[in-house]
């Protein structure tokens, strides 16, 4: 009997508590879930009028700069997007749920704009995120983060202090104006001026992220379109260190090397190695300098100037080299005459004595004779003497000639490698002075 009595008993407890416990389809947030969607298509759009607009608000904020891709005209960012639209057919009565002003719904529920950006060269992507608030006004709200690879026009003429200016341009891939309107979601200045969420330990810094809108008009139709210009710059300081001033050294040491007389041979070996050190480091330097079909640094144009002044002074140099040896060697071969006279002599005697051997003279000539033979021989030393110095004095002053032409034209260079070396310098002064300003 007792038994009977607590099963009865414990029968009535759990009645009275599955009684009090709410069920899930009795809640509000179910309830009110439920009837939003119960009737609602997202194959249309969410307006009672269909000759009214649906506005969406759009907002954007500069993360960080992932890559810039000179080669390619491309770049990679990371931004933090968001668009609010109203829906008509999301909007409830907040005392008739509990109060709820707020609720989450599946973003593959609901109609959503199909909002592109026109500079997209790759697939976007972004974390997915399912799900999208919504108010009791039918106001939705969708934010995420998106990697955006886009096309920019990157200008390096002015690398390490170059300012690239990439726009980032918004509208509907498929409704007009009279469907969907385009606008701001913040004001345009806060948007501009927005910097608190980029990081600024990459390689670029964030300078402004201006905004417009406009009515782009085509056959198809009038769309509306919002752009942001993403302005950005390259912080100079590393590039500076690693290129700027190594590459100004070096011009100093070939500069150096003017004051190496042009006849020197050692000059040669110097302009050598410093030519060989200019490649090793044009070759090092080759993955730092960005490369682009369309625009070429400015630091490259001057590295190709001074290794070409380089080359034509130390061609000059050996082309002196070489115009002196031939000179000398030329010259060289003339003081052979001395030597040429002794034969000449001998054969000279030989040829007189020919005759001679058949008749047979008095001792009384012969004696006579001997002193004419050695006369003739210092007649010819002599000449050969008068000609050598000659041949030197002629080919001294053909290196005078020719090391006075060159000492022109050295300092010719000298003076064009100068005015290089001086507009360059100025010119990075000036582009690092704008690139302070900005």
């Amino acid at each position: 009997m007792v038994i009977l009595l607590w099963s009865c008993l414990l029968v009535a407890v759990v009645g009275i508590l599955g009684t009090a416990t709410p069920q899930p389809g009795n809640s509000s947030l179910h309830r009110l879930t439920r009837q939003l969607l119960q009737q609602y298509h997202k194959e249309v759009r969410p307006v009672y009028n269909w000759a009214e607009a649906t506005t969406v608000y759009l907002d954007l904020c500069v993360h960080a700069v992932l890559d810039v891709d000179v080669q390619n005209q491309k770049l990679k960012t990371s931004v933090w997007y968001r668009e609010v639209w109203n829906d008509e057919f999301l909007s409830w009565n907040s005392s008739l749920f509990d109060e709820i002003q707020e609720i989450s719904l599946p973003l593959s529920a609901l109609w959503a704009p199909d909002i592109i950006i026109n500079e997209f060269v790759d697939v976007e992507r972004s974390p997915d995120l399912p799900y999208v608030y919504v108010n009791s006004s039918g106001t939705i709200r969708n934010h995420k983060p998106i990697q955006v690879v886009s096309a920019c026009s990157l200008q390096t003429y002015a690398f390490p202090f170059d300012i690239q200016n990439c726009s980032l341009t918004f509208n509907s891939i498929l409704h007009t104006v009279e469907d969907i309107d385009l606008g701001f979601l913040r004001n345009r200045e806060d948007i501009e001026n927005d910097k608190r969420a980029f990081m600024n330990d990459s390689e670029w810094q964030l300078l402004s992220v201006s905004s417009t809108y406009h009515i782009l008009q085509s056959s198809a139709g009038d769309f509306a379109q919002i752009q942001f210009n993403v302005v950005i710059r390259r912080c100079p300081l590393a590039y500076v260190v690693s290129l700027l001033i190594p590459s100004i050294f070096l011009m100093l040491v070939d500069l150096g090397s003017f004051y190496l007389p042009p006849n020197c041979r050692a000059r040669i070996v110097f302009k050598t190695s410093v030519l060989v050190g200019y490649t090793v480091f044009r070759v090092n330097m080759s993955d730092e300098v960005p490369r682009s079909a369309g625009c070429t640094p400015l630091i490259g144009v001057f590295f190709t100037v001074c290794m070409a002044l380089l080359v034509l002074s130390l061609s000059k140099s050996i082309l002196l080299i070489k115009f002196l040896y031939e000179e000398r060697h030329s010259g060289q071969e003339r003081p052979l005459l001395c030597l040429q006279g002794d034969s000449d002599a001998d054969e000279s005697r030989l040829y007189l004595g020919a005759p001679h051997a058949e008749v047979t003279e008095s001792p009384v000539c012969q004696e006579h004779q001997v002193p004419s033979d050695t006369l003739k021989d210092f007649w010819f030393q002599f000449r050969s003497i008068n000609n050598s110095l000659r041949t030197r004095d002629q080919v001294h002053q053909k290196e005078v000639e020719w090391l006075a032409i060159l000492y022109r034209f050295d300092q010719l260079l000298f003076r064009i490698y100068l005015a290089v070396l001086g507009l360059y310098t100025v010119t990075l002064c000036s582009l690092w002075a704008l690139w302070s300003r900005m």
